[in-house]
């Protein structure tokens, strides 16, 4: 409900009756209800920290039980699973996206695709020291919580980030052009490190940037898809500050 010229409405002053600060405006010339978008941010965070836990349960499961890891790494059969589970991880975000409002399909679907994301995260972490392990998942929280606080701040103010997209976009297509020259002709450790870094960099522009979509340009319904945009974001900066301090230890 919006302000009338005074600077208050029926609405307003039952919220500040009641101990309800959350009807201020999260951003200049708001027009839609501060409570309800705010009851769509809590609804996707809420989203985020359970696929978070079970992407931690998931991989810490194919981490201790040392015959999963093994499998994929050691046999050509595991390395064809694996690369099955990836390609399995990509499909299922094109009825992830078409069905996002669909529920309870929608939860379904994103289950599905947090195990698959777990599932890699898992295998990364097989054969990396505990210590690195540690100090990404902390490095990663720091950063993620940092960079959310700051885009709020900004947001406040009257900044925009929409601006971002088409060059995260493109950076990305970069990333994915190198990882494929990796593959066929691999690079030294310090050009890893360097992409590494640059890929770090990336991922914290698109936390910024999907942050502030979902501030302001979501729909109330695409709390999975925006939980999903998050997720990705903060699982592809662990993995890249994962693959920074492996190779600088």
């Amino acid at each position: 409900m919006g302000r009338n010229d005074k600077g208050y409405d029926i609405e307003s002053v039952w919220n500040i009756r009641h101990g309800d600060h959350n009807d201020e405006a999260l951003y200049p010339m708001m027009l839609e209800s501060p409570q309800l978008r705010w009851a769509f941010i809590r609804k996707v965070y809420a989203i985020i920290s359970m696929q978070l836990l079970l992407t931690a349960a998931v991989a810490a499961a194919v981490v201790f039980y040392r015959p999963i890891p093994d499998f994929f790494v050691k046999t050509k059969l595991g390395l064809v699973a694996y690369i099955a589970i990836i390609i399995f991880t990509f499909i299922l975000m094109i009825p992830l996206f078409y069905f996002h409002k669909r529920h309870p399909l929608n939860l379904f679907l994103l289950a599905l695709f947090t195990i698959a994301i777990a599932f890699s995260v898992g295998l990364s972490c097989a054969y990396t020291k505990g210590r690195i392990i540690l100090e990404a998942a902390i490095l990663c929280c720091v950063v993620v919580v940092s960079l959310t606080l700051y885009t709020f701040w900004a947001v406040k103010r009257g900044w925009d980030f929409s601006f971002l997209g088409p060059f995260l976009f493109a950076s990305l297509l970069v990333l994915m052009f190198f990882s494929l020259i990796q593959i066929l002709f691999p690079l030294g450790k310090l050009t890893l490190m360097i992409y590494s870094a640059v890929a770090s960099i990336i991922f914290c522009g698109y936390i910024i940037f999907d942050t502030d979509n979902m501030i302001k340009r979501h729909s109330y319904d695409d709390y999975i898809w925006a939980a999903v945009a998050l997720y990705i974001d903060i699982i592809n900066l662990f993995l890249t500050l994962l693959n920074l301090l492996k190779l600088s230890d």
